[in-house]
């Protein structure tokens, strides 16, 4: 028995990236009925640890991969269920996306997406979880050296944090939505650490500052921002395919000048708000209310090379 989402018409594609479960956002952002899951729920391969600490366990654990089409192009997808601890990583939902990029050197897919909504690795499964992480972050080096694109689409209710935000570092190209955020570190992780002094998780405002979808595109760390529906996500990840960059030396030579020149130019700061400034953004507090539109405008308007391409 094949397990597929529910396809969904292009009108359905207005409907919230951040509210759609990993399914439905997978049937919205590859062309209808075209997806064909791997390992499926009914497979039932699920964790082994969860019930050694009365967790329940998922038929999919938590990760969704397959195939299908996008405007006609075959690619390989992946796609994390927020909803289900959290999108964490463990050994399961790790090694399905390790076997989906190692596939791809074997078909050679136009790209591989991978549908982040995370916040890190499973505490319960740490040792199996960041052995993950190193096999994916391996895997897609891999994959982009034999020329195929690895794209992260990050705007869900978990984020893309921990380890897949390390991941998410090693993508040819990130699209991110208002409701995406990306760090290494969550907002309760540094409170937690150093105080809510330092950070406070609970100002929605800051998180949304430091690592929301706005800045993260203000400093390059992403590469496109979108409205927050599944056909922003579709057009962006059409769009993204043929601008990935290579992957060679020279790629990661001119990716750590940039990051050096950045730390350099931002180190001292102590907000975003001075970061946007710096870069010739004339109202940094309007930032954070700009629509879609009014923030793509922004970006246009900015001198040339202010904001951090990757």
């Amino acid at each position: 028995m094949d397990w597929k989402p529910v396809a969904l018409s292009a009108e359905s594609r207005d409907q919230s990236w951040y509210e759609a479960s990993a399914r439905a956002r997978l049937a919205g952002l590859l062309d209808v009925d075209t997806f064909q899951e791997f390992i499926g729920p009914e497979q039932r391969q699920m964790s082994p640890h969860l019930p050694l600490f009365a967790l329940p366990r998922a038929f999919d654990d938590g990760m969704i991969v397959g195939r299908g089409r996008l405007d006609g192009r075959d690619v390989l997808a992946a796609a994390q269920e927020g909803r289900f601890m959290g999108g964490a990583f463990g050994e399961i939902h790790g090694a399905k996306l390790v076997g989906l990029l190692r596939a791809a050197l074997a078909v050679k897919p136009a790209a591989v997406l991978i549908l982040f909504d995370t916040g890190g690795v499973r505490l319960q499964e740490a040792n199996a979880g960041e052995t993950a992480i190193a096999e994916i972050m391996r895997a897609i080096t891999q994959v982009r050296a034999a020329g195929i694109p690895v794209i992260g689409l990050i705007g869900g209710r978990a984020g893309c944090y921990g380890g897949g935000g390390l991941i998410a570092g090693t993508c040819a190209h990130l699209v991110i939505s208002e409701g995406g955020r990306l760090s290494v570190s969550g907002p309760e992780v540094i409170e937690t650490n150093k105080g809510a002094e330092e950070f406070d998780s609970r100002d929605r405002a800051l998180v949304w500052r430091t690592m929301g979808g706005k800045h993260r595109r203000l400093l390059g760390a992403a590469d496109a921002f979108v409205a927050d529906t599944i056909g922003a996500f579709r057009e962006a990840a059409l769009a993204a395919i043929p601008e990935a960059p290579s992957f060679d030396l020279a790629t990661l030579e001119a990716e750590q000048a940039r990051l050096e020149a950045r730390l350099e130019r931002f180190g001292d700061t102590r907000d975003a708000t001075e970061i946007w400034g710096r870069l010739g953004v004339n109202d940094p507090a309007a930032v954070p209310s700009l629509t879609t539109e009014g923030f793509d405008a922004l970006l246009d308007s900015l001198p040339e090379g202010s904001h951090h391409a990757r």
